[in-house]
């Protein structure tokens, strides 16, 4: 009994070693896998993008109504001053966060051919090898082609950093969609509360 229990501690011990340094799948299964990860990654940009855009739309007509159409009023309607000034503060902080989300984000720091081969900066980024030439950027797509661990490593690498870029767009999201939010809570609340006030002040008969 001692000899089968000991046997078979021994081959759950295998195992657990075999899948902690277990090899990736197969060839067919690990291409399903990034194909899908990066379209998931590709869809969510452009949802991110598009809501960046309908803020921005938003936002830009409201101050344009309220420059165009209240702006003139203020002189005869001087108590549309202070709805007027919280829409128009909230919706500038609105469509400058949609518009920091929706900025392209392009490295501004020059890789080398060396760089790229010591794993800092990313070959299959645009924003990287764009500063390459012609020559190195074959030189290393070659190199990158004969190695089928690097090119696995390049593409996770990648799909970390489509996900650092979609976390900060978000991020900027939340917050203009915030400033929105409170632009039209407060900038309604404000335009009630100051013609009730008026109401109340007004001379009565």
């Amino acid at each position: 009994m001692k000899e089968k229990l000991d046997e078979a501690e021994t081959q759950v011990k295998n195992l657990a070693h075999a899948a902690k340094h277990k090899k990736p799948g197969t060839a067919r299964g690990i291409e399903t896998l990034f194909r899908s990860a990066y379209r998931v990654q590709m869809d969510l940009t452009g949802l991110a993008d598009n809501k960046a855009n309908m803020m921005i739309s938003i936002n830009g007509i409201i101050i344009s109504i309220i420059i165009a159409a209240v702006a003139p009023k203020l002189d005869s309607n001087p108590w549309l001053l202070v709805p007027a000034t919280v829409f128009l503060c909230g919706t500038l902080i609105s469509i400058v966060y949609a518009i920091l989300a929706a900025r392209p984000r392009v490295s501004t720091t020059s890789i080398t051919l060396e760089d790229l081969e010591h794993s800092e900066g990313n070959i299959l980024f645009f924003g990287d090898f764009a500063n390459l030439t012609q020559d190195d950027f074959t030189e290393g797509m070659m190199s990158l082609m004969e190695d089928k661990t690097l090119v696995y490593e390049t593409m996770i690498r990648n799909l970390y950093g489509l996900g650092a870029v979609l976390r900060k767009k978000f991020a900027l999201l939340k917050w203009a969609y915030n400033a929105f939010m409170a632009a039209l809570i407060l900038g309604v609340g404000s335009f009630i509360g100051v013609f009730i006030w008026i109401l109340k002040s007004a001379p009565s008969g």
